[in-house]
């Protein structure tokens, strides 16, 4: 655990090592058929993964980009990109966000289990039936770690979270717990998968609400963290309103504007992240014209 946190070599070497994400998925998925979620060894596993899936997109070799998931692809060859997923032209991005995966292998093997939909089930079931802290913001750091770029892969399991396995209500359930980082985690979680313009519909339908209900009326004195959450919440509202004034006005119904106004209004340093997230969502809440005369009242 404290090896695969040694940066991206280490994170490298450890996901070569042959046999050992393998070893690790089987353990927990072993712990969560005999009913122990809350095993200190399985909340190691999933640190482990948690670690080894960050900066998955950028890290992983190239020739995963090609032969998994461009292969269906016409990408010309002047379009040489960093990493395995990288940033190319606008267009190309627009595309990959509603472009499926190739069919998945049924039995990953190494690396390849790291973003297959077996092991997303298992952060998911682990969200769910885990009371260990640990274990549970490390699944949900795993599925933030891999939504968080902009290629096909990021997209496809966002999509398998919201859609596929069900995982928006045990994600919802975490903006509760009373452990910060947990909450933090979540939220960020969501915010990245806000990004993705099919799912927006049924993420404001599940968690919408849940979301204005964590912004504080007024941010406390010293909290980074709850300032770090509020930020994160705005910028997730921001992405689910921007596009859809059905979703704008479910905000407004929740009572979620008269939070978002004290905390655009509050021009502390330390709350000045929070302060500009809010602002952003205001300016795009106002772009809704048909809701202007809902909003004055």
């Amino acid at each position: 655990r404290n090896m695969s946190s040694a940066g991206p070599e280490g994170r490298k070497k450890m996901r070569e090592c042959e046999g050992l994400i393998d070893s690790l998925v089987y353990y927990i998925q072993g712990a969560i058929a005999d009913h122990e979620p809350n095993d200190k060894a399985t909340e190691n596993c999933v640190c482990i993964l948690h670690n080894l899936s960050y900066q998955l997109e950028i890290e992983l070799p190239e020739s995963y980009a090609h032969s998994i998931y461009m292969q269906r692809r016409n990408i010309s060859n002047n379009d040489k990109t960093p990493g395995c997923f990288g940033t190319r032209s606008r267009k190309v991005k627009e595309k990959q966000q509603d472009t499926p995966l190739p069919e998945e292998k049924s039995n990953p093997k190494g690396v390849e289990s790291l973003w297959h939909s077996t092991l997303i089930r298992i952060y998911l079931s682990l969200i769910a039936k885990s009371t260990r802290n640990y274990t549970q913001e490390a699944s949900l750091g795993a599925l933030q770690n891999l939504t968080a770029g902009t290629g096909p892969m990021p997209f496809a399991v966002a999509r398998t979270v919201v859609q596929k396995a069900n995982g928006l209500p045990s994600i919802r359930a975490m903006l509760h717990v009373s452990h910060p980082a947990v909450r933090k985690t979540a939220v960020s979680l969501l915010r990245n998968l806000s990004r993705n313009t099919s799912l927006q519909g049924d993420i404001a339908r599940e968690v919408l609400p849940e979301l204005v209900s964590i912004l504080p009326e007024r941010l406390p004195g010293s909290d980074a963290a709850a300032c770090e959450t509020a930020a994160s919440v705005c910028y997730t509202l921001f992405n689910l309103t921007q596009g859809s004034s059905h979703n704008a006005r479910l905000l407004l119904s929740t009572q979620g504007l008269p939070r978002v106004l004290a905390i655009s209004m509050n021009d502390s340093n330390m709350f000045s992240k929070a302060s500009k997230a809010a602002s952003v969502l205001l300016y795009s809440l106002w772009s809704h014209t048909d809701l202007h005369s809902a909003y004055k009242k």
